[in-house]
């Protein structure tokens, strides 16, 4: 099935459908006459609610896209061994093919999610309801869209932009969009989304969660970095930071279970922990599934523990002496115990397993019960963002001036106080470009950011150095891109084939 066709068979099903008011619960339970649907106010929030839903499901962030970076050398995939992830451990050894089935998941998870939000856009300008609602609703649905977008376009480049629902007798033998014009309405998209948006401090508790105009001026300010216009990525920077975010005290806040949406928090997937729907037999995922893939196997540490993305022997020298993060991401013979439990290399390929994200029995009893929600989008990304563009704007000074805490001061080092770090200062701009990048590395690990900063630097040189430095001889430009699935070429003729496939 083409991304077309998977659009309008989602339209079919979506159209038909609404959601529960609690924004947690986003699974559509009643089926509703669509000629009596978009009427209400409560209409046109469960249909942007359903645009939320693809987010959560094992096609994007319940598990593809953290495993990304295992394809960017931070991990192995470990698992069971044997073909247990084997679409994984090909991406990894960049022996990928145009038949790899994470390769789809991820071309065709944004698809439901797309469609959502150009039915949102379509439909909900009509109806009557408080224009400020209205706008909130709008403005969610264009930051989901451009998210969507973007996930695509740095994964495939060029890929069929579609801006209303599909429907039955439109041509759906669509050609891909050159990825300049796919980053023009993500742009656009986002541009508007920040003046339809509000404040993420004017949400009610109940309404946690959803994007505020801090989110989409953080993902705007990634979408310049990674076009290289580092004036416009200083200046949104400088607005996210003006709207009232912080770091969390400990860096593991932003991590468990108990604490959601935090301060540090621009965006995040949302997860109640309900066993409503099970995991691949289900599109409506209300469970994290990230703390029973990754914990260490045959350790009964948490409910599941099926030993994913195993961080390597490389990754965990890459830390600092004295850096708080490493307790806080990695297992390792002889560090702090979890939940009263010791840690064994044993239980690991590489000898190490990850920590950031478990969730301890007593919050998540089994398997599929886990409520933590996952993070995209966080202010030490945008703090991090900002030392960047500064550094490459020629103001080296100014993006790594000394922080006396994580509350002031120059970007770079209040992440690093944050952690224990000392001050980083009197670096070259080569020197500090190298230096901001590692820290990314570290700050931002196994949250599925190191592949996209591996190939958007120096147009993908910095991740071809990078990945032959520890090994990976055969990455060539090729990688740098994903394949289109063969499947969809199959049903689509018009789409081509990236280069090297």
């Amino acid at each position: 099935m083409t991304i077309k066709n998977y659009l309008v068979a989602l339209s079919l099903l979506l159209a038909a459908t609404s959601c529960k008011e609690d924004f947690l619960e986003k699974a559509p339970l009643d089926s509703v006459n669509t000629a009596n649907y978009y009427q209400t106010a409560t209409d046109a929030v469960n249909a942007v609610n359903a645009a939320y839903q693809p987010l959560q499901r094992p096609k994007l962030y319940n598990l593809r896209v953290w495993a990304t970076d295992i394809m960017a050398g931070n991990s192995v995939v470990g698992a069971g061994g044997g073909t247990d992830g084997i679409e994984t451990q090909d991406q990894a050894n960049f022996v990928t093919a145009t038949n790899n089935a994470g390769v789809l998941d991820l071309y065709r998870g944004p698809a439901p999610g797309i469609l959502q939000c150009n039915i949102v856009l379509q439909r909900v300008p009509s109806i009557s309801m408080d224009e400020t609602l209205k706008n909130r609703v709008l403005g969610e649905a264009k930051f989901l869209r451009a998210h969507y977008y973007f996930l695509l376009v740095q994964l495939f480049g060029d890929v069929p932009l579609i801006l209303s629902p599909q429907v039955v007798g439109d041509d759906l033998k669509v050609k891909r969009t050159p990825k300049a014009d796919v980053y023009a309405q993500i742009i656009k998209d986002l541009t508007e989304a920040i003046d339809q948006l509000p404040l993420h401090t004017t949400y009610s508790a109940s309404d946690l969660g959803r994007v505020s105009k801090g989110a989409a001026t953080g993902l705007l300010a990634k979408v310049y970095l990674v076009l290289g216009n580092y004036q416009k990525t200083a200046d949104l920077c400088q607005q996210v930071i003006s709207m009232g975010y912080a770091l969390n005290a400990s860096y593991a806040d932003n991590f468990t279970a108990q604490k959601k949406n935090t301060p540090e928090s621009l965006f995040e997937v949302q997860y109640s922990g309900a066993t409503t729907y099970d995991f691949f037999g289900s599109d409506f995922n209300q469970a994290s599934w990230i703390s029973a893939f990754t914990g260490p196997r045959n350790a009964d540490f948490v409910a599941g523990g099926y030993g994913w993305d195993q961080p390597t022997q490389e990754f965990v020298n890459a830390y600092e002496a004295g850096d708080l993060r490493k307790d806080m991401t990695v297992f390792y013979e002889g560090g702090p115990t979890f939940d009263g439990a010791a840690y064994k290399k044993s239980y690991s390929l590489t000898g190490y397993n990850l920590r950031k994200f478990l969730v301890p029995k007593s919050i998540s009893p089994a398997y599929n019960t886990s409520p933590a929600n996952f993070p995209v989008l966080r202010f030490s990304d945008v703090l991090l963002m900002q030392a960047e563009a500064l550094n490459e704007l020629g103001k080296t000074t100014e993006a790594q001036a000394p922080a006396t805490d994580s509350n002031s001061g120059g970007p770079l080092n209040r992440v690093r106080k944050r952690v224990g770090l000392p001050n980083v200062q009197g670096l070259s701009q080569a020197a500090l470009r190298d230096k901001i990048l590692h820290e990314r590395r570290m700050e931002l690990a196994f949250e599925g950011h190191r592949w996209f900063d591996l190939i958007r630097v120096n147009n993908g040189q910095y991740a071809l150095d990078f990945l032959h430095s520890i090994g990976k001889s055969n990455a060539a430009t090729k990688h740098l891109l994903y394949p289109i699935p063969q499947q969809e070429i199959d049903a689509n003729p018009n789409l081509t084939q990236n280069p090297g496939y």
